[in-house]
């Protein structure tokens, strides 16, 4: 495990276009999965376990999220061939286990990665309603040495629902580390 922290974010890029497989056995396009008042892209793996410490609050943040129209994707982009439980069959397992309120797509061929600048998972791209970043930050400071704290921020949640009802980036954004992306 090389720990990895997200750079800086260049905000106002607009986020790049991609279409991928999902868990759900279809293909999933960018414009398909965005929200009407934002759209949140994670770069997410099943072995991290940075990705494992978060994961319920990864639900329940996305879920919350869907009530201010903001919707959420996340992306596999591991080499599954060197990290097998990365593969798209445990993805579903995983998926179906968390029941994540998203789709879980794979970027196979790790270009979408690359496209964002994605560097860890878990990395976190928030975007506006006009799919400009707004947002590049952790989702908590819950990590595996790290426990959830009484009264914990929910960093990502708030900066994302500022965005839904401003448009606004937010201006404290910590970001994110974990695991480094297993390139090919």
């Amino acid at each position: 495990m090389a720990l990895t922290t997200a750079p800086p974010p260049a905000l106002d890029l607009p986020a790049p276009d991609f279409t991928l497989p999902g868990t759900d056995g279809r293909p999933w396009s960018l414009q398909q999965g965005r929200g009407a008042r934002g759209t949140l892209v994670m770069f997410i793996c099943n072995h991290c376990p940075y990705v494992q410490a978060i994961q319920e609050y990864l639900v329940r943040d996305t879920s919350d999220l869907l009530t201010l129209g903001v919707h959420s994707m996340a992306i596999m982009p591991n080499d599954t061939r060197a990290y097998p439980e990365d593969d798209l069959d445990h993805m579903r397992a995983v998926a179906a286990r968390w029941r994540y309120p998203f789709p879980y797509l794979i970027d196979e061929t790790q270009a979408v990665a690359r496209a964002y600048g994605a560097v860890c998972t878990p990395d976190f791209f928030g975007y506006d309603a006009d799919l400009k970043l707004k947002y590049r930050g952790r989702l908590n400071a819950v990590s595996p040495s790290r426990p959830a704290a009484a009264g914990m921020q929910r960093e990502l949640f708030d900066a994302m629902r500022l965005i839904a009802e401003t448009g606004q980036a937010p201006q404290q954004q910590t970001p994110s580390m974990g695991c480094s992306i297993k390139w090919r």
